[in-house]
């Protein structure tokens, strides 16, 4: 099973590092992918989220669109990120290959 995580509010990174952190424990065989864009892309240099950005088995995916949009430079972001060109069409690829979508 595959599922990718979307947050796109700052305020809803405390909400997907529980969801992600419970589905880990007891599903850890799940590939997981969280996609970020819009203004919480600002959550990736807060560092209270450095220990979940760092969580293993876990892919994060930063929206470029997002990063130039708040003047945050690739050298910001932790480097297991992954930077896509736009977060709306990684979410669409993401679904094509049958990644089940979670928004919280």
């Amino acid at each position: 099973m595959k599922v990718v995580f979307h947050i796109d509010e700052l305020e809803k990174w405390e909400e997907t590092t529980k969801n992600v952190k419970n589905l880990v424990k007891i599903a850890p065989e799940i590939d997981t992918v969280i996609l970020v864009n819009g203004i919480a892309i600002n959550g990736f240099l807060e560092e209270k989220h450095l220990s979940f950005i760092k969580m293993s088995g876990v892919h994060f995916h930063a929206c470029n669109n997002a990063l130039h949009a708040n003047n945050i430079t690739k050298e910001q972001l932790p480097e297991n990120v992954v930077i896509v060109p736009a977060g709306v069409l990684d979410l669409i690829e993401l679904q094509s290959v049958g990644y089940a979508y979670i928004k919280p």
